[in-house]
């Protein structure tokens, strides 16, 4: 440790192999929470999201859909408000996520964010997002953008979940959907199943490793400090 004058020895751990490539296999299909942005009658991003929810079906994923009606603006209630609770305990059965958000003035709307706000970073003890992955999409009514789904992923990085490389931006979304709300063959659909596939494979590889990818060095040392604090009390 000569070399690393500033480190912690205690606190420092060697890469732990068994953990990461022998951890054993959850055997129940991956469950997928599933956010959308509008509450408009005819929703584009909800339509999308049902979209996204039969692809994960047919990968094997058990997904569930947050209706955001009812839900209140972050503060106007306190957290025991029954929508809170609901997707709060989403988020926490929740191993994997998909946000997908109208762009409106060039960014994700009041009713996505109002939803990821109402998810906090910790619930006593529990992070309900940490190490969990998350797949992120957008629908424009005008001409492609990347606004929200780069907003989306700068809060994915904040609330500490696995963002997936790929994503969907849906231009002209109300060209993309038939008189059944199911959306047509296209480049954007394609996309969308990219989307989906590359999620369930991040989901099925990371969630029985969760606890230790997000296992970090500087929380050791603030735990070890904390301890010896109260150690030194007594």
């Amino acid at each position: 440790m000569t070399d690393l004058p500033n480190i912690q020895a205690d606190s420092l751990h060697d890469i732990d192999r068994e953990a990461l490539f022998a951890a054993p296999s959850s055997t129940h299909p991956p469950r997928i929470l599933l956010l959308y942005g509008s509450l408009r009658e005819r929703s584009f991003s909800r339509l999308l999201t049902q979209e996204a929810a039969r692809l994960l079906e047919h990968f094997g994923a058990e997904t569930r859909i947050f209706d955001p009606r009812g839900l209140p603006l972050p503060d106007a209630e306190d957290a025991s408000h029954p929508k809170v609770q609901e997707l709060r305990q989403l988020a926490e059965w929740a191993e994997g996520m998909v946000w997908c958000s109208p762009e409106r003035h060039g960014a994700m709307t009041g009713i996505m964010k109002a939803q990821i706000d109402w998810i906090p970073l910790a619930i006593g003890a529990v992070r309900p997002t940490q190490g969990k992955t998350l797949a992120v999409m957008q629908v424009s009514g005008g001409s492609q953008s990347f606004n929200a789904v780069n907003q989306l992923r700068v809060l994915g990085r904040w609330m500490r979940m696995v963002t997936i490389p790929n994503q969907s931006s849906v231009a002209k979304a109300w060209l993309e959907f038939d008189d059944n709300d199911r959306m047509k063959p296209s480049s954007y659909y394609n996309r969308v199943v990219d989307v989906m596939e590359e999620l369930m494979k991040f989901t099925l590889l990371l969630r029985d490793r969760k606890e230790y990818f997000v296992d970090r060095y500087s929380e050791r040392v603030e735990t070890a400090e904390e301890q010896s604090k109260r150690v030194a009390q007594r």
